[in-house]
């Protein structure tokens, strides 16, 4: 029976959790994540619990925050200025937001702290910091 190794094109139904069980991500409900591994396409911890996986093989995975989305970076929060925001936004925390950098690029963002004047965006991915759990099943290796 062969099984997934490094380049191999794969097709995977996972279900993703925090460590307490919140469930963040699941293929369940949909088709399975194909995924040619070695491109980069997934975190590092996801792609190296697939190796050595067999076709219809289950296994659950904990990913070290350093396998996943790293640390939270301190820089990645700035102050902006409520005046700064549509006129008909309602800042909320947790809501997400979309601006641009200088030079033009899209960059989603988070708002994590409301004040008076301001408020504090944050552009760390949602799951930086966290440790991650991942129910894998290997459907199919292409």
């Amino acid at each position: 029976m062969s099984k997934v190794k490094e380049n191999d094109t794969v097709k995977v139904h996972y279900t993703g959790k925090l460590t307490d069980g919140q469930i963040f991500d699941s293929s369940l409900q949909r088709e399975p994540m194909e995924v040619a591994l070695g491109q980069g396409q997934l975190i590092p911890g996801f792609e190296k619990g697939l190796i050595d996986m067999a076709v219809n093989e289950k296994k659950t995975i904990t990913i070290d925050k350093k396998d996943a989305y790293g640390e939270v970076n301190e820089s990645l929060f700035q102050r902006v200025s409520k005046s700064q925001l549509p006129e008909d936004l309602k800042p909320e925390v947790g809501m997400g937001l979309v601006g641009s950098n200088a030079q033009g690029q899209e960059q989603q963002f988070r708002i994590a702290k409301i004040e008076e004047e301001d408020i504090i965006i944050d552009a760390n991915h949602p799951l930086a910091g966290h440790d991650l759990v991942f129910d894998l099943e290997v459907v199919e290796i292409l």
